[in-house]
């Protein structure tokens, strides 16, 4: 009972702050939608970026007449990245705030809530978690980022073919993305040739990890794959180069974040990560999002590929929106869920083309993976890997 009060008092501040400025200027009904990430808790400081990156898209939008002249209006409601809390926040935002649609991310999070939007008919995009089971969670759910099976898979991949590892260890996270991930990147580095050597779980909330890594070092790897989150990877990175671990270490894009760079040192130098939007140095409308957070915020974004993915949402959600009323229907989750079968594909300016791929009751999204490698303390462009 208590973490349900909490919930719904910081619901209501955050609503409130998040809601009262895009409409201004507007006459007609808004358009609502809601957002479920952390806002508080050991993820705060990615979620807190990717709700920012969401409010300026908004904001982009409504300053471009919105939709039909009705504004995009956001409401934005902390998970803390805990299942049970993200419950509680769609439970709100179908009995309170009546929205038809919600964006969401952290793969717990997303398959926990979408028993409630299947069973409420609200549709739920999910915008940055990984796990490949996310593609089978019902009709009402979307992903418009790609899971682990095209991040992980290409990673390995190209790793046999291009640097030429042949032996891997895989540690990963204990938790529905870590897992699923690690098994893929396995999976795929074995069917392409490769070996691995040594898969080690770790606790979500562990924080010594030298008894693993030493069973890894032991098992003589040539690349170590970190299959981690935003909070633990820096810290597995870290305590691998303290040990005096040299092999090529690789991770997911939760490790594209300067926060680990700043944290890490000279101990992230040669670090490999992949990334799954357009850098800067390819899509003009990225540099401009990095040079906006720069003037506003005087840094980086904590998960520029995140930021990138949760402002597109809003130009999905505006396009869904558009469809549903161009069609005449009403505003509501089953339509905006038909709409989503309906558009063949969403030209977006952060990420380019989505076309979301439906059979057999699942839906996917394929894009490029891009590799990075941090080269003086800067993430630097490697490799584009097309999917097939």
């Amino acid at each position: 009972m208590a973490v349900q009060n909490n919930v719904s008092r910081r619901t209501f501040l955050v609503a409130a702050a998040a809601t009262a400025i895009p409409t201004a200027g507007f006459a007609a009904e808004p358009l609502k939608f809601g957002v479920v990430l952390p806002l508080t808790g050991p993820a705060a400081f990615y979620g807190a970026d990717q709700v920012k990156a969401i409010s300026w898209a908004v904001e982009d939008v409504n300053k471009a007449g919105g939709v039909g002249g009705r504004p995009l209006q956001m409401v934005a409601i902390d998970s803390q990245a805990d299942p049970q809390v993200g419950i509680a926040a769609v439970n709100r935002l179908v009995s309170v705030e009546k929205a038809p649609a919600y964006v969401v991310s952290w793969s717990g999070v997303v398959r926990a809530t979408a028993v409630v939007a299947n069973r409420e008919k609200i549709l739920e995009l999910s915008s940055g978690a990984t796990s490949p089971n996310i593609a089978k969670l019902g009709e009402f759910v979307y992903t418009i980022f790609p899971l682990a099976d095209v991040e992980a898979v290409s990673a390995a991949k190209w790793q046999i073919r291009q640097l030429k590892k042949s032996k891997a260890a895989v540690v990963y996270v204990n938790n529905e993305g870590g897992i699923d991930g690690a098994k893929d990147y396995r999976d795929a580095f074995v069917a392409a040739g490769g070996k691995v050597v040594a898969f080690e779980a770790y606790d979500p909330k562990q924080t010594d990890f030298s008894g693993m890594l030493l069973r890894v070092q032991s098992s003589q790897p040539d690349i170590i794959w970190v299959q981690g989150d935003v909070a633990d990877i820096p810290l597995v990175v870290g305590q691998i180069r303290q040990l005096g671990i040299k092999q090529t270490v690789a991770t997911t894009s939760s490790g594209q974040n300067m926060r680990i760079v700043q944290q890490l040192g000279a101990a992230a130098e040669g670090l490999l990560v992949t990334s799954l939007a357009p850098g800067p140095e390819i899509n003009p409308n990225v540099a401009e999002f990095v040079a906006r957070w720069e003037k506003n915020e005087k840094r980086t974004p904590n998960g520029l590929p995140f930021t990138q993915y949760m402002y597109d949402s809003v130009y999905v959600l505006r396009d869904l929106f558009k469809h549903t009323i161009d069609k005449q229907r009403s505003v509501t989750g089953e339509n905006l869920r038909l709409a989503m079968t309906e558009i063949p594909s969403f030209d977006l300016p952060m990420t380019g083309m989505l076309k979301i791929i439906s059979e057999k009751g699942e839906h996917r999204v394929k894009k490029p993976v891009y590799i990075l490698e941090v080269k003086g303390g800067k993430y630097t462009p490697l490799a584009t890997i097309g999917v097939d």
